[in-house]
């Protein structure tokens, strides 16, 4: 038997629960539902670090926060990860090539890749620095140029920039759209690549990351659409301090209706776009008799809030900039029930033992990311008793726990807490924190206590010498060095229940998750606990 070829498709900003199949009322995504539905969909994957760089890092290394160090937004900072997926995969005999988005530095380090066809999107920190030609970093520039015929041509001369929530239609032929692009590249690296030699190729869409411009078609398809307000939660005056204006780029804001309308409309309508996209992709494998021994994985980086709570972008602990979607299909016999959901809790570092073990390669030591390639064929084990994400957000550290039922969230700043149950309370709209029952007041110190032992010893100086958290500390984007390890140390004392909150112990490995086995129950929920202050 052949060694599989591997598939790995990564978007930028695309939120866990924008997928048809999911139980989504407005987007429609055919082509990747038909994808979930002949795979494995995990209902609860997330990325522990909800901003580009530290999310590709987690991807690329399979590595916690803590040990990638990446826990903040910082461009400028060298990749010097010694094993990385692309590298594991060249180094046993793959032939190994990216298309579009690595978000690394240098802007033209390969992270093992043989060969890589960047767009990265903006480039707005190469655009910033002014070093020379931006065609010298993004690839899909200078191709954009010769297919025009125009010296200086460029994807912003629409004027509608990175993280603003301006949308229009692309103003230029569809087939010049970087979302196509994408996909001409890799059918023309298929054709030209022996079938026999095993691949490993990475495809990684930079929309629908903004600038909201996804063709005409796909932009219309959603503009006049009727579309539920965003869940508003009881405690979404905590940011009230940031952004109060509107400008096209904020973080948190009150949109005009028709702002927000056009905005959801430019966001759903890249990925209806990008669903097309991935289909031409795979009748392309098709035809060239290679989706009979491909592994696919499709994901995202990180989610976008889009009007959760007032809030925009990413980089919130929140299910909206969170969560992500996560689908892995393997060949016939790879065991892989059709349709499967899984509910266990899984994040990006997890994609590369995963993508390895499903190629039968050896697995690299001190690898914080575990497989998932079991639970894809049906077992309900966990892989984590909880996942640990973080990143400095607002000159503070935003730090969150959760296991899948439960999320517990530190703001830094200030020590503030929230605590939601995400199987009664999906959209994350009443804040337990802020009740004085005794029971939430037992899980909050529990939840407390874990956050704590996953900060013991940061440079940072998140704990006291009595075990405590410590708000107010300065932060860091990326750390100096390497914390000690936590692998081990977690609090052994049992989780604890009571009459209250008998839906945080119940059976999620055998599919009792309104999250995943429910979508259309799930969504009504998230919008029935939506605050009318919209």
């Amino acid at each position: 038997m052949p060694r599989p070829h591997i598939l790995l498709i990564q978007v930028d900003q695309w939120r866990g629960d924008c997928l048809s199949v999911d139980g989504h009322p407005v987007v429609h995504t055919p082509y990747l539902d038909e994808l979930a539905l002949g795979g494995a969909r995990f209902a609860r994957a997330y990325s522990a670090t909800p901003v580009c760089i530290p999310a590709r890092a987690a991807l690329m290394t399979g590595l916690s926060p803590r040990h990638h160090r990446r826990v903040g937004y910082q461009d400028g900072v060298p990749w010097d990860y010694p094993t990385t997926l692309a590298g594991e995969f060249t180094r046993h005999g793959y032939r190994t090539h990216c298309i579009g988005k690595l978000h690394t530095y240098p802007e033209r380090r390969t992270l093992g890749f043989q060969s890589v066809e960047l767009h990265d999107g903006f480039l707005h920190f190469a655009r910033k620095q002014e070093r020379g030609d931006l065609a010298a970093n993004d690839d899909y520039i200078a191709w954009l140029r010769r297919e025009t015929g125009r010296a200086n041509a460029d994807y912003f001369e629409h004027g509608v920039n990175c993280n603003s929530v301006v949308a229009r239609p692309w103003d230029k032929a569809e087939h010049l759209h970087p979302t196509n692009w994408v996909v001409t590249r890799a059918l023309e690296h298929l054709r030209h690549h022996d079938s026999s030699e095993p691949s490993f190729l990475y495809l990684s869409f930079h929309r629908p990351h903004p600038p909201y411009d996804p063709p005409g078609w796909a932009f219309d398809q959603y503009l006049n659409a009727s579309m539920p307000p965003p869940p508003v939660g009881d405690w979404a005056d905590l940011h009230a301090g940031e952004d109060r204006t509107p400008h096209p780029s904020a973080f948190r804001a009150r949109y005009r209706p028709d702002v927000l309308q056009r905005a959801r409309a430019g966001y759903y309508g890249h990925m209806t776009h990008i669903d097309h996209q991935i289909n031409r992709l795979i009748e392309g494998l098709q035809e060239l008799n290679r989706h009979e021994n491909t592994w696919i994985c499709f994901t995202s980086d990180h989610g976008e809030m889009m009007g959760d709570h007032h809030l925009f972008r990413k980089g919130y602990g929140y299910e909206g900039s969170a969560r992500v979607p996560l689908i892995l299909k393997g060949p016939p016999g790879s065991g892989i029930a059709p349709g499967h959901v899984s509910n266990v809790v899984v994040e990006q570092r997890d994609i590369m033992p995963t993508l390895l073990e499903a190629a039968g390669l050896p697995m690299p030591p001190d690898l914080d990311g575990q497989s998932f390639l079991e639970q894809a064929r049906g077992a309900s084990t966990s892989l984590r008793d909880y996942l640990h994400g973080e990143l400095v957000l607002f000159n503070q550290s935003h730090q969150w726990l959760t296991d899948g039922r439960e999320k517990y969230l530190w703001w830094g700043a200030d020590g503030r807490e929230q605590l939601f149950d995400l199987l009664s309370d999906p959209g994350e709209c009443h804040d337990l924190a802020l009740s004085p029952s005794p029971a939430i007041a037992e899980r909050l110190a529990f939840w407390r206590r874990r956050l704590a032992c996953e900060l013991q010893g940061r440079e940072e100086g998140f704990v006291d010498a009595r075990g405590d958290l410590i708000p107010g500390r300065a932060t860091l984007p990326v750390l100096s060095r390497t914390p000690p390890s936590t692998r081990t140390s977690a609090p052994a004392e049992k989780n604890p229940s009571s009459a209250g909150y008998a839906s945080l112990t119940s059976d999620l490995e055998s599919g009792a998750s309104s999250l995943a086995l429910n979508p259309a129950t799930r969504h009504a929920k998230v919008l029935s606990r939506a605050n009318p202050r919209t």
